[in-house]
Order: structure tokens, then C-alpha cells, then sequence
């Protein structure tokens, strides 16, 4: 696994979603990164690398493909291959990889056995209860009070989570899942923090914020994500610190301890709460849509940090560094989107990957049989707007999107809108 000499590395990205075009954008200006491949790839993608019609949940496939180019990095985007055990399968084949085992990956997979693992580190969490009756739902709502907070333990591409003061609709969102965990309510605002690991060293990215609810002022149902910015000018000057000290690196320590290291992203999804800094979620790859925005602004040579963790070497990396300013995401969704996106609407206003301090960053996205690039999934892109503080990168990113149609198609109208126009904490 020693790889060519560092001008000639081959990476090969897994998946086909808005994060993956965004790690292969961030690979591709990588000086250390000559070719960049992805399976199965978008049409953005298309576009700066080159794709192939692979099966991302197929791990002997992904391992076949990465043994044909020669790859020396296999990144592994989505949480599924990773649950389903596609970095288990390319490690086989004697080639490096950033992403988790599927023992590891449990941590995502299962909220169970991650609120296990923040018990045996000793990770800030909230009190939860596992449920696989309605008997024992009932009794953990009852015990915890409204807002009532019901998870699917399993995955649930971000839309398994109810939070609701409604009871019925806790217990009938619970009713839906073979298991759920029910939590207490967690206060206070949500932060996002990455960080990359080889399994022993803890190399953590800046904050970020998403929002997960479908419409503006956070109403509606949740989502996989409307839009997201970085850094965030409310947070506490040594809320990286505290989190690496006592969230990340114990983690960490814990899978290492159980014999199952963690090697990749770790996403810490946390709630300022007045209690203190808590866990509300693990995950275990870039988030989409915070991963959009906080790659517009890593300076660091994202292809040397990654195959440094997938060979065990993080610990001879300087820390990450970040470029002066701000990213704002934001994403366009389908007709429809989250419950029956409407899909194969004709896209219009997206060319081009940088104009202005934006980028067009392509998900759920294709080719039709005349060439013209369709909606093929429910968040069909986002755009990045960079700039030199929060609101010169909102109006990049919502001038850029205005001049997108897509038929039925919609955004949120407030990203970073109140961290913008205000330090204050948001609510």
C-alpha cells in the first residue's frame, strides 16, 4: 500500500451523490492527485474526473475496479457501501482506503450500539431508551416528556428522525421500524464537526451548521439537508478543543479498544445544549450538505490527508488549514422532496462549476437520451457561495441558484441568514 510517488497518485471516490462531487472537486486541486475515477459518478462529476457504471453497495466489485486502475486510495462516500462492508472488501485486496470497516461503521448503522460506545468512553450524550415494542415506546415517551425525540436505529438517509410534541405521531413514526431508540430532547443550537482518523490520531475540520428541516424557519419534515455554512461566528472560541477532548478522541480510543479502529470520517452531529456540549448522532463519512461547504474552504491538500489516515500516518500531518472567509450551501430540491420527489424534470442554469464566488454542485442529477441534464433524485444539487464573510458568500450562493430552473423545483430561503446577520447564537 505505499503508493506511486505522490505526483502520480490514482483515487478512486465511491458514490454517486453532491458529496462525492465535491470530494473529487477537492481532489482534483490536489497537486498530489494526478487521475481521480468515481463509481458510479454523476453527470458533475463526469465533467473533472472519470466515472464508471459500478455498483457503489458491491464491495468485490468496487475492489476490482480499484485493482484495475491501479488505485492507490479508495474514498468511500455514502454511509451504505461502508454499512455493507465495501471497505472490508477493497482492504482485502491490499489496497488503502478512507472509510470505516462495517463493524465500525455500526456507529452510524445502528443509534443502539453508538449510544453503547458513548456509554463505555464516556461521551456526553443524551439519556435514550431502545425500543422494540409499543409497550416499551410508550413507557420510554412517558419517561422522557415532550418534545418527544423517536430515531430509526437503523440508517435512513438522514429522514428516520421525528421530533414532535405530537405523542400519536411519536408512536406511529415508531411503529413504522423494527427498532427505535427514544431520547430526551436535547436544547440548544446544532453543530457539525468532522474529523478525520487512522484509527489512533484525531485530525478535526472546523464547525458547521446544516438544516434539516425541509422549509424556511425550520418547519416541515426533516431531510437529508437544505443547505449548510461554515465557520460559524457564534460558536465558542474553543468549541474544537473541547469536542476532540471529549467526544472524538475518546470515541476513537473506544473503537480502537474494542478492536474495531475507526479509520475515516467522523461526524459528530452535537447540540450546545445549557447543560453542555452533548452528542445527539455519529456518523461515519462526510456529511452532505456540510461537506459542500466546508471543502470550499480547506486549503489543505484533501488526497495526502486522506491516504495518510488510510495508512496510518495522520499523525505526521500538520493541522488542517482553512482558507480566510465563508461557505454557504444551498440546495435545490425536487417537486415533491422529501416525501414523492418529482424526478426527470429538465435542468437548466447549472453549467459552469465556478462563476461569481459559486459552484454548482451536482446529486441527483443525469442525462437524458437527448443530452440534457435531468433531475434524478430528490436533492438534485447545490451551490456553494464563497466569500470573505458569511453574507458576500450567501449572495454568491443565492444569486447563483436564482438563475437555476428546474420545473416545481425549491430552496430555502434562509441559510445562514440569522448567523449572517448576527454573532448571536441561532435558535
Amino acid at each position: 500500500m505505499a503508493g506511486r510517488e505522490i505526483a502520480g497518485r490514482r483515487v478512486l471516490v465511491v458514490g454517486s451523490g453532491g458529496r462525492e462531487h465535491a470530494l473529487v472537486l477537492a481532489l482534483s486541486r490536489d497537486p498530489g492527485v494526478a487521475e481521480v475515477h468515481v463509481a458510479p459518478g454523476n453527470p458533475g462529476t463526469a465533467s473533472i474526473a472519470t466515472n464508471h457504471p459500478v455498483d457503489p453497495l458491491d464491495g468485490p466489485q468496487v475492489a476490482r475496479l480499484a485493482t484495475s486502475l491501479a488505485a492507490d486510495l479508495v474514498v468511500i462516500g455514502p454511509e451504505a457501501p461502508l454499512v455493507a462492508g465495501v471497505a472490508d472488501a477493497v482492504r482485502e485486496a491490499g489496497i488503502a482506503c478512507f472509510g470505516p470497516t462495517a463493524e465500525a461503521a455500526r456507529i452510524e448503522g445502528s443509534k443502539s450500539f453508538a449510544k453503547e460506545v458513548m456509554a463505555a468512553a464516556g461521551v456526553p450524550t443524551g439519556a435514550s431508551r431502545t425500543c422494540r415494542t409499543v409497550a416499551e415506546t410508550t413507557a420510554a415517551l412517558d419517561e422522557f416528556g415532550p418534545p418527544y425525540v423517536v430515531k430509526d436505529d437503523g440508517l435512513a438517509a438522514g429522514k428516520g428522525v421525528l421530533v414532535t410534541e405530537d405523542r400519536q405521531a411519536a408512536l406511529g413514526h415508531a411503529a413504522g421500524c423494527p427498532q427505535v431508540v427514544v431520547e430526551e430532547y436535547l436544547d440548544g443550537p446544532e453543530v457539525s464537526l468532522f474529523a478525520i482518523t487512522d484509527g489512533s490520531t484525531v485530525l478535526p475540520m472546523q464547525p458547521a451548521q446544516d438544516f434539516k428541516r425541509v422549509g424556511d424557519g425550520d418547519t416541515g419534515p426533516n431531510t437529508g439537508g437544505m443547505g449548510a455554512y461554515t465557520p460559524l461566528p457564534w460558536a465558542p472560541r474553543d468549541l474544537v478543543e473541547d469536542v476532540l477532548a471529549t467526544v472524538l478522541q475518546p470515541t476513537v480510543d473506544e473503537m480502537a479498544r474494542r478492536g474495531t479502529p475507526f479509520v475515516g470520517l467522523l461526524y459528530a452531529g452535537l447540540a450546545l445544549t445549557s447543560r453542555g456540549v452533548r452528542v445527539i448522532e455519529f456518523n461515519a463519512r462526510f456529511g452532505d450538505p456540510e461537506t459542500q461547504a466546508l471543502l470550499a474552504v480547506l486549503e489543505s491538500p484533501l488526497g495526502e490527508v486522506l491516504y495518510a489516515a488510510a495508512t496510518g500516518t495522520l499523525a505526521d500531518q500538520p493541522p488542517l488549514r482553512w482558507r480566510p472567509g465563508a461557505a454557504v450551501a444551498v440546495v435545490l430540491g425536487a417537486e415533491g422532496y422529501p416525501q414523492q420527489p418529482v424526478v426527470g424534470g429538465r435542468i437548466t442554469g447549472a453549467d459552469g462549476q465556478l462563476s461569481d464566488g459559486a459552484q454548482v454542485i451536482q446529486a441527483g442529477t443525469a442525462v437524458d437520451d437527448e443530452g440534457h441534464l435531468i433531475s434524478s433524485g430528490g436533492r438534485v444539487l447545490a451551490v456553494v457561495g464563497a466569500g470573505d464573510a458569511l453574507d458576500s458568500a450567501r449572495r454568491a450562493a443565492y444569486d447563483r441558484i436564482s438563475r437555476i430552473s428546474l420545473p416545481g423545483s425549491f430552496y430555502r430561503s434562509d441559510i445562514a441568514e440569522a448567523a449572517a446577520t448576527s454573532a448571536s447564537v441561532p435558535e
